[in-house]
């Protein structure tokens, strides 16, 4: 069939180049009413804070230049071991989580020894606070002396992370199991995948793609938790910050230990904000397809 030229008229608004650099223009100006705003409200507040009565000692205490510039370095050295706890932590939450969703996924009768233990181990981990795991795991296990069993700190740190962490993604693969279709199950079945096959091909990929956003919420907060692991003893950073603290008494180390994790969190969050941005983007062109 011949290409039809729409008849004059007939052509979509937006195409019109006048209407464009309209809409150009209004973009631009919003963008810097936008960012006016913004600074006319950032210059308020600070005006405000630096005029109070007792903003120099407040400044002295916590913004001290020269503790920042004599302090950060030792603090990024001891971020290393933030770093190195969460590396280490996050694949074994990610392999326990998915091992504890898929158990609780058991429907038949012989599991149900399984699902009783998945179940009260999300329900403990999730009920205790991810501090009181640290202490009871970091003190109550080396002082058991157990042979061949580790006594670091560190590590039983990193491991009370696991399990802690472990419980909350648990329920977030749950979650994106349950989001996934029955359809999508008896289609895979009725083509002669056995149970198996089906949630490693058809279930889990869609599972996990629905849930990304939420994991990677899970995993910007374990972030910042590493830092509890300072209460066992570990120099990491917020123990730097403390010993620079209490050698100067100032607590200006304490911000520049903030700053460090706000550097880290602040791009995973955008990271995060993206991925959940793109998941409905696609969502919505599915269902107009």
């Amino acid at each position: 069939m011949a290409f039809l030229a729409p008849p004059p008229g007939s052509e979509i608004p937006f195409a019109d180049p006048r209407r464009v650099r309209a809409l150009q223009k209004r973009a631009r100006r919003n963008a810097l009413t936008g960012v006016g705003s913004l600074l006319a409200f950032v210059a308020i507040i600070a005006v405000v804070l630096t005029h109070t009565p007792g903003w120099p000692v407040v400044q002295d205490t916590f913004f001290n230049a020269q503790q920042f510039t004599s302090t950060f370095p030792d603090l990024l050295s001891a971020f290393m071991l933030n770093v190195q706890i969460f590396i280490t932590a996050e694949p074994l939450i990610l392999i326990l989580g998915l091992a504890v969703a898929m158990g609780r996924t058991l429907h038949a009768p012989i599991f149900l020894p399984i699902r009783v233990v998945c179940m009260v181990y999300v329900d403990v981990f999730r009920g205790v606070p991810t501090i009181l795991v640290i202490f009871l795991l970091g003190f109550g296990v080396p002082a058991l002396r157990l042979q061949g069993v580790p006594n670091g700190a560190v590590f039983w740190g990193t491991a009370a992370l696991v399990l802690s962490y472990g419980a909350y993604v648990a329920e977030v693969f749950r979650a994106g199991i349950a989001s996934v279709h029955p359809s999508q199950t008896m289609a895979s079945r009725s083509l002669g995948l056995s149970a198996w096959q089906t949630n490693r091909y058809v279930v889990l990929p869609q599972a996990v793609r629905n849930v990304l956003p939420p994991l990677l919420n899970d995993f910007i907060s374990l972030q910042k938790d590493t830092a509890l692991v300072a209460v066992l003893g570990p120099v990491e950073v917020l123990r730097q910050a403390q010993i620079d603290s209490s050698s100067s008494f100032n607590y200006t180390p304490y911000v520049g230990a903030a700053i460090i994790f706000i550097a880290l969190t602040i791009p995973m969050t955008r990271l995060a904000d993206w991925v959940q941005t793109r998941s409905n983007r696609q969502r919505r062109q599915q269902a107009v397809n």
